[in-house]
């Protein structure tokens, strides 16, 4: 077929080509998320639902872009893209279970309307922050990469997204790494009620690719054969081609942000301007004008769908509401793990606990062909600390990754090597640098897979701790703030032996972990290691000393502040528990001591507020109360940031601190 042009209304369409069958689904794929929207409305008003987003009005670009990518490739879309949903032809009864927070939805009632994904649709919802899941998006395509397939990922975002600091952080990634990740902006005039002069100062989004080196288009959004041909030209030059590509796809939002919001923020002229652009009702009449469509068929469709619709309500208000127990919400917590131990030979070396994390990492990275590595300067220059140090000469720069500096997008990405089936470590040049990353751990990682049962399969390393004259900025210990993140596992080794046994169990384990390893200890703790690789479990504490008068509760330096002053005390009736892992905490070690002995003291080295000390304390108080012969004692750090120079940090420490308050509780 010739090149057709036909100008109806405010839009040009062109015909490349396409056979009316093509023409006519194009058409049927974006009627059909219309129609269901018109209904939801209605059931919304009828208060059948509980909340709605409107795409109403931007059906081109869903339905275009969905129809482009092959069906095993990844689509990370918004909450105004039921297109896409629809597009893959997920059951409308299920979609229809998930707006209702039914059991039938994909996320057993947790997360509400298009918050979630499914693997088998190849569909990844966005969370409530928008930013992060484009960084997942470059953690998909990269594995993509890696695998040598000729696949892409679609992402989405509004122009509102664009001006959070994960767009930046991930179109940098996806630049730098020539990812295969179509960028799709949604322009829609408004972020929530705030319109775009007010977001950002360039004339188009687009034009920000060229600071990123990377090719950028911009497309009537309305149209869906310009918003087809050409995504579909693209697409198949990026498969075979892999880049970033940023697509902007000019718009508007018909209906409020969310139905309660409304429209009133918005001029009635700029209303009546896109109502005269409607991408569903303006291909019907060129459709119609062509002679590709007719009354009758027109008439048939909605009736089909609508039909469809009906039925599938049914089905949906059928079902029961959700219910649960309180065991099946916390199991699915955490992907469920078996863990596998591993025993070593008898054969053992000396190492100290940066050589015992060394280890770990190579010998995990030769049994995981599928985890990479990633981090700032961990390739060629080893890392800061050397950890990572020949390990790119031995396994290469594709699973040896350097990073920009961008901790949320880099986190994000190995949530996405994890969706794509294989597993990441990330690891912080220092752990106080976690906070640029925070939220895609403590609001991605943590709660993936409870919300719809996808795993994350990444180690976070974490280099930590004070005593080494780094300041408050390289100094901080900061396990509390994930302990208390369902969903996130932590471990906290002091010693070389307990470091890599552990260290290799987080990376056979396919939930989130955080590893922190002190930087005051790297270097000054050794121990005979086995040479051989080898597991510890997680959750159990070790006894260090049994003694029958103390309990002392620690973990990473705090355990050799113990066992020195210990020594020096000659003091050795007391029960000297090293945690090892914070999350899961073995509370039965803790409880059987304090019951044994009678008394208590947790310490710790982050500051006593809110700390895994006072948690601890807590836990001895209800469980041991009338076991206890005295007040649990805490010890940690002062109330202060971390200081630099070493006499006030010497100060902050509570190693001072220790001897007086073990010596009170042994007299109490």
């Amino acid at each position: 077929m010739t090149t057709e042009t036909s100008l109806i209304s405010n839009i040009t369409y062109q015909n490349k080509g396409l056979s009316k069958t093509e023409l006519l689904e194009l058409y049927r794929l974006m009627l059909k998320p219309r129609l269901i929207e018109e209904k939801m409305l209605i059931l919304l008003r009828q208060g059948k639902i509980s909340k709605w987003f409107s795409g109403i009005g931007q059906e081109a670009i869903s339905v275009g872009v969905t129809k482009v990518l092959h069906k095993d490739e990844y689509i990370l879309p918004m909450h105004r893209n039921l297109g896409v949903f629809t597009g893959r032809e997920i059951p409308l009864h299920r979609l229809f279970s998930q707006w209702q927070g039914k059991m039938n939805g994909f996320t057993k009632g947790r997360d509400r309307s298009f918050h979630f994904g499914t693997q088998e649709f190849k569909i990844v919802g966005m969370i409530s922050h928008l930013g992060p899941q484009l960084g997942v998006a470059d953690g998909i395509a990269l594995a993509h990469k890696l695998k040598k397939e000729k696949k892409l990922t679609a992402v989405f975002t509004g122009e509102g997204g664009t001006s959070e600091g994960d767009f930046h952080e991930a179109l940098n990634i996806a630049s730098v790494w020539d990812l295969p990740v179509l960028f799709c902006i949604e322009n829609n005039g408004y972020g929530l009620s705030t319109p775009t002069n007010e977001q950002y100062r360039c004339k188009d989004i687009a034009d920000r690719a060229l600071g990123y080196g990377m090719e950028s288009h911009i497309m009537d959004g309305n149209n869906i054969l310009e918003v087809y041909t050409r995504v579909n030209e693209i697409a198949q030059s990026v498969r075979e081609n892999p880049r970033p590509v940023l697509l902007e796809f000019k718009t508007f939002r018909m209906r409020g942000h969310e139905e309660a919001s409304g429209t009133k923020y918005v001029p009635e002229e700029l209303m009546q301007h896109w109502a005269e652009k409607d991408p569903v009702i303006n291909f019907r009449n060129y459709l119609m004008a062509e002679e590709f469509l007719d009354q009758k068929f027109n008439d048939e469709l909605i009736t089909e769908i609508k039909t469809e619709i009906d039925k599938n309500l049914k089905i949906a208000f059928s079902e029961n509401p959700v219910s649960s127990t309180e065991s099946d919400e916390l199991n699915d917590v955490y992907r469920s793990f078996n863990y596998e131990e591993v025993t070593p030979k008898e054969e053992t070396e000396e190492l100290r606990l940066v050589d015992a994390i060394a280890q770990s990492i190579k010998q995990s990275m030769a049994k995981h062909h599928q985890l990479v590595l990633m981090g700032q300067d961990i390739a060629d220059y080893g890392g800061v600390f050397k950890i990572t140090d020949g390990l790119m000469a031995e396994f290469g720069r594709e699973r040896v990754r350097n990073t920009p500096i961008c901790e949320s997008a880099v986190v994000a990405a190995g949530m996405g090597l994890s969706i794509n089936g294989m597993k990441a470590m990330v690891e912080m040049q220092f752990g106080d640098f976690v906070s640029s990353g925070f939220n895609p751990i403590v609001n991605y990682l943590a709660k993936v897979n409870y919300r719809w049962n996808q795993n994350a399969d990444v180690v976070i390393r974490m280099p930590c701790g004070a005593g080494v004259g780094a300041g408050p900025f390289h100094s901080q210990t900061n396990e509390a703030w994930f302990t208390k993140t369902p969903g996130l596992k932590v471990i906290y080794p002091a010693f070389p032996y307990d470091a890599k046994g552990l260290l290799n169990t987080a990376f056979n384990d396919p939930n989130p972990v955080l590893f922190f390893e002190h930087k005051a200890l790297y270097r000054s703790i050794r121990q005979e290691v086995p040479v051989d690789y080898y597991t510890l479990p997680l959750g159990k504490a070790s006894m260090l000393q049994r003694g029958e008068r103390i309990s002392i509760i620690t973990y990473g330096a705090g355990v050799h502040w113990s066992l020195e002053v210990l020594k020096d005390m000659d003091y050795s009736d007391a029960d000297l528990i090293d945690l090892r892992c914070l999350q899961p905490l073995d509370k039965e070690a803790i409880i059987e001591s304090v019951k044994k002995t009678g008394k208590a003291l947790v310490l710790t080295e982050d500051s006593l507020f809110g700390s895994l000390a006072s948690e601890i304390a807590a836990l001895i108080q209800e469980e041991c109360f009338e076991y206890l012969d005295a007040p649990v004692f805490r010890i940690g750090s002062m109330e202060t940031p971390i200081p630099f120079a070493s006499q006030l940090e010497k100060q902050y420490l509570p190693k001072e601190k220790l001897k007086v308050k073990l010596q009170e509780l042994i007299e109490y």
